[in-house]
């Protein structure tokens, strides 16, 4: 059974950082890319980041670059989303899911082309 769970949120000041994670098991991800999303209230799900797994490489939306890093974890299936600098306005849910896309484009930042989902966390910047 696919499974992806996000781990790592919370409340954090204006500038601090935090360090999602991504758990997953039922697959192996060298055949995967996992993206990063965020959902804040009353706004649609918005890609945040991706990594093409075995490949390596990684891609990011234009408000969070420079900020945040996407990465492999050193045990097998675990991804790691480290976020720098954050403002309020990354505020919300964050999830991680799983596509078959591993050429990374812009694409990769559109929910519709991801079929499986974590839980999401909640990340909250407020001084």
């Amino acid at each position: 059974q696919l499974q992806l769970v996000e781990s790592g949120g919370g409340l954090v000041q204006p500038g601090g950082s935090l360090r999602l994670s991504c758990a997953v098991s039922g697959f192996s991800l060298d055949y995967y890319a996992i993206g990063w999303f965020r959902q804040a209230p009353g706004k649609e799900r918005e890609g945040v980041s991706c990594l093409s797994y075995k490949r390596g490489t990684t891609y990011y939306a234009d408000s969070v670059k420079g900020r945040f890093t996407v990465s492999r974890g050193n045990a097998d299936n675990t991804v790691f989303l480290q976020m720098n600098s954050l403002k309020p306005e990354d505020t919300g849910v964050y999830f991680c899911a799983s596509t078959g896309r591993t050429t990374l484009s812009t694409a990769n930042l559109l929910p519709e082309f991801y079929s499986n989902w974590g839980q999401g966390t909640q990340v909250t910047i407020s001084s």
